[in-house]
């Protein structure tokens, strides 16, 4: 039984939220990550005609995606992690299978998408667009399994009140001190730029744009909150903190580059001959680009002889 304080409120909760067969456990941990790809999930099928993605090929890519992200995510932390080797990669070592790393999910997605582009033939930014957006609910959601499992928190707050405790915590730091929650920063600032993302990619100005401006969103608050945090990734014996530097770097890369389009839009509005940087006319995914317009429900046959347009569904006058 986990005991944990937040913001003086006290929590009892059993990491173990119920068990099959009397040997298999299922833990809170897994069901809360579970929940936030199962709603990342829908949000892209139903909004995959939007971004202009056939939500087939977000069911079959998602299929691929779902396990290379974790694999991946393992794979970072391990690389980083000085107390593992790949030898502890399926639980070796007496851990079990903990020690995730989200930049690790993200570039195993980013590569997935790439691959199954080239298979469906879908725009590769237009999905990476839909994917940023679905990352954050994931990420909001999830953190919230830190918060079971007593994880992802910060340095003392030096209150008595603000902050969080709990007796893994406790016994981890030798101390009943409050800690900064930083899964709770995480998750406020990630589920708020979900509904900033979803707003933007109603209007979006071009295919990427919600990809820069997830990567500036999220690095902004990682760089920071990454700096709070006791249980940093190192980059070797450096004492940087491999999400901070991550996070900064993609920050700055993203902002740059929103802002070079802006201006570039902005330069040549009253002209017209604008094309932006990240079109697609012309080029290998521009047949795709037009066969993934909004779902083509039913069959649409013009003829001219008799002036009528005939549908699956029946023949309607041209007056009509």
């Amino acid at each position: 039984m986990n005991s944990i304080t937040l913001f003086g409120i006290e929590f009892n909760i059993n990491p173990v939220a119920f068990s099959l067969f009397g040997w298999w456990d299922v833990y809170w941990y897994g069901i809360i990550i579970t929940l936030g790809v199962v709603l990342a999930f829908f949000y892209g099928m139903k909004n995959g005609n939007r971004f202009g993605i056939n939500p087939d090929h977000i069911f079959n890519s998602f299929i691929v995606i779902l396990p290379v992200c974790i694999l991946s995510a393992r794979a970072y932390y391990i690389i980083f992690d000085p107390d593992m080797t790949f030898a502890d990669f399926f639980g070796g070592g007496g851990r079990g299978f903990s020690g995730l790393a989200i930049y690790g999910g993200v570039i195993g997605a980013a590569i997935c998408i790439f691959i199954m582009q080239r298979i469906y033939k879908f725009n590769l930014l237009a999905a990476l667009d839909i994917t940023s957006v679905g990352f954050l609910i994931g990420q909001g959601v999830g953190r919230w399994g830190n918060f079971i499992n007593q994880e992802a928190y910060g340095i003392q707050t030096g209150s008595d009140w603000f902050g969080m405790t709990g007796n893994k915590i406790a016994a981890q730091t030798g101390s009943t001190a409050l800690v900064h929650p930083c899964f709770l920063y995480e998750s406020i600032w990630c589920i708020t730029g979900f509904f900033v993302l979803h707003h933007f990619s109603k209007k979006r100005k071009y295919k990427g744009q919600i990809a820069l401006m997830y990567g500036a969103w999220y690095g902004a608050e990682r760089t920071f909150i990454e700096l709070l945090r006791t249980d940093s990734l190192m980059l070797g014996n450096t004492g940087i903190r491999v999400s901070s530097l991550l996070s900064a770097l993609l920050c700055i890369a993203c902002l740059t580059v929103l802002f070079i389009m802006r201006k570039r839009r902005l330069s040549h509005k009253d002209d017209g001959t604008y094309v932006p940087v990240f079109a697609t006319e012309g080029s290998d995914t521009a047949e795709a680009d037009e066969a993934e317009k909004i779902h083509i429900e039913e069959d649409v046959e013009i003829d001219l002889s008799d002036d009528k347009i005939k549908t699956e569904e029946g023949d309607y006058n041209e007056d009509n």
